[in-house]
């Protein structure tokens, strides 16, 4: 699905840099895998985590089972 999300036209921001912070909070806040944050925000699970980091959101707010599942996958 997509969908069309208004935004100021004053807001300073790039889709891209957009979907970086979009995905790195739905993350934090458990709403996304590491994986699925990942592909919304078009980088590879390790571009990913780097990002996190410079989000200041700790990888480890991470359900076990995910964890389990990504290492089984890997």
């Amino acid at each position: 699905m997509n969908a069309v999300l208004p935004l100021p036209d004053d807001l300073d921001i790039s889709p891209s840099d957009l979907a970086l912070t979009l995905a790195a909070r739905l993350y934090e806040q458990g709403r996304l895998s590491a994986g699925q944050a990942a592909q919304l925000a078009g980088l590879s699970k390790r571009g990913f985590i780097e990002l996190l980091g410079r989000q200041d959101v700790t990888l480890f707010n991470y359900p076990a089972e995910d964890l389990a599942q990504d290492v089984e996958r890997a």
